[in-house]
């Protein structure tokens, strides 16, 4: 992704991070619900109730340096999936982050720009120096994206997610700013 062809530090060339709106419930609950795309690249976890993700969608804010944001689709404005920050220590300058993209919508670059997009912020306005990110040894989709975007295995945590009736490994990946900047320039 070449930064000068951006409008916003939100939008990329295929999506635009935006706040979670309390109307976005529906489209978090039917991405829930499809726990066999779920258990392809995640946990699965009890269902909700209707107004239980609206009270949860109501309740999200960009106040702090953990968020959730909605990625969408430049073309047709549509929803594609999420992108969070966690783990935030501005102390150590550190964070990390989860990304859920539905299954149709993956392999389509939404990912990747996203990633590059919050990776821009954090570095760059919230001046972090490093982004830690752990990806379940069985997401060979989500290796094989955090390989091409650059980022540096860092160890493997064995058989520390339990899912689909086995346990599984966490793959750590680290980027400083540094190497970000490099990659993306």
């Amino acid at each position: 992704m070449v930064r000068s062809a951006m409008t916003s530090l939100w939008s990329g060339e295929l999506v635009r991070l935006r706040a979670v709106e309390p109307e976005d419930w529906a489209a978090f609950a039917a991405f829930d619900r499809d726990t066999a795309d779920q258990r392809a690249t995640d946990r699965v976890f009890p269902p909700r109730s209707e107004a239980g993700y609206r009270a949860w969608a109501q309740e999200q804010s960009t106040d702090s340096d953990a968020f959730r944001l909605v990625i969408e689709a430049i073309a047709g404005s549509t929803f594609v999936g999420s992108i969070n920050t966690f783990d935030a220590r501005p102390l150590d300058g550190c964070f990390s982050y989860g990304l859920g993209v539905l299954r149709r919508y993956r392999r389509k670059g939404y990912a990747r720009e996203a990633i590059t997009l919050l990776l821009g912020y954090m570095f760059g306005e919230r001046r972090y120096q490093k982004c830690d990110v752990g990806v379940y040894a069985f997401n060979e989709d989500s290796l094989a994206l955090h390989h091409k975007l650059g980022f540096a295995e860092e160890g493997r945590l064995r058989r520390q997610v339990f899912t689909g009736g086995t346990h599984h490994d966490l793959v750590r990946f680290g980027m400083t700013t540094e190497e970000f900047t490099a990659l993306m320039p």
